[in-house]
């Protein structure tokens, strides 16, 4: 069997616990966001830097456990602007690491452990336990047709120096299958009493389908600058978390923002 349906198959649990929501999901995405993490953390020291894992990941712990109901902002501003202040000290006091392995800490729990989190905030809207699979739809929508527009249509090379294989044409298939697969769910759910105008689906499908794509670049130009293939090789025919997520993370930045500042809800 193909090493990639194998890994589809190793991923199929997450449906459950986007059906559960809640804790369930929450908790979930907790472990998917350290392990993430790790794999920032691992692929970072490839090029010779040390970030401080430790403070990443007890950042990351620290904040999801305050993500519910009433969940502070604040709180969260508080916790980020600590961490900096003692993680500049730290190149002081220890001459092993530097501005740069400091400023990557923080990267990594931004971009791996905050952007994850977008998925829970999604869930704990108004109808979100309905919108949160926006997320997923869009983001595997775009890249399965990416994928066989690409296979069998692909020519023109689209960020050669980031990923030689994506194409235009494939970049073209994934915009319309995230487009397809957001306006279909929208108006799947309608029936289902989530009243949110049909166009709004057909908007988060375009700005998914962009948006995804440059997360998949982003997670390319991370790999490519580190002369790493994968993340690592936890899912078979998929990479690691960040290979299989990279999208995903991007698109549920969009999703959350978009509902909140255009729908409204």
């Amino acid at each position: 069997m193909d090493k990639r349906y194998i890994g589809a198959i190793t991923l199929a649990p997450l449906l459950i616990f986007l059906f559960l929501g809640g804790y369930y999901l929450k908790y979930l995405v907790l472990v998917l966001a350290l392990f993430g993490m790790y794999e920032f953390y691992k692929t970072s020291r490839e090029c010779d830097f040390n970030p401080i894992s430790i403070v990443g990941y007890i950042l990351c712990i620290l904040y999801y456990l305050a993500i519910g109901d009433g969940f502070n902002i604040t709180y969260q501003s508080f916790l980020l602007i600590g961490a900096i202040f003692i993680l500049m000290i730290v190149p002081v006091l220890n001459t092993k690491y530097n501005f740069i392995d400091v400023s990557l800490t923080i990267m990594g729990y931004l971009y791996v452990a905050i952007f994850f989190s977008f998925i829970i905030l999604v869930n704990l809207k108004q109808y979100g336990n309905y919108l949160v699979w926006l997320i997923f739809i869009s983001s595997w929508g775009c890249d399965t047709l990416a994928y066989y527009f690409g296979r069998y249509l692909g020519k023109h090379k689209i960020s050669p120096k980031v990923s030689p294989k994506k194409t235009v044409e494939g970049s073209i298939g994934g915009l319309i299958g995230s487009i397809v697969g957001c306006t279909i769910f929208g108006y799947v759910i309608g029936g289902y009493g989530v009243n949110i105008p049909i166009y709004h689906y057909v908007i988060i499908g375009v700005l998914g389908g962009i948006f995804g794509q440059f997360g998949d670049l982003v997670a390319s130009s991370i790999k490519r600058y580190a002369k790493v293939k994968d993340y690592s090789n936890l899912i078979p025919g998929h990479g690691g978390i960040l290979d299989r997520f990279d999208s995903i993370l991007f698109v549920s930045v969009i999703v959350y923002y978009y509902i909140t500042i255009f729908v409204g809800i």
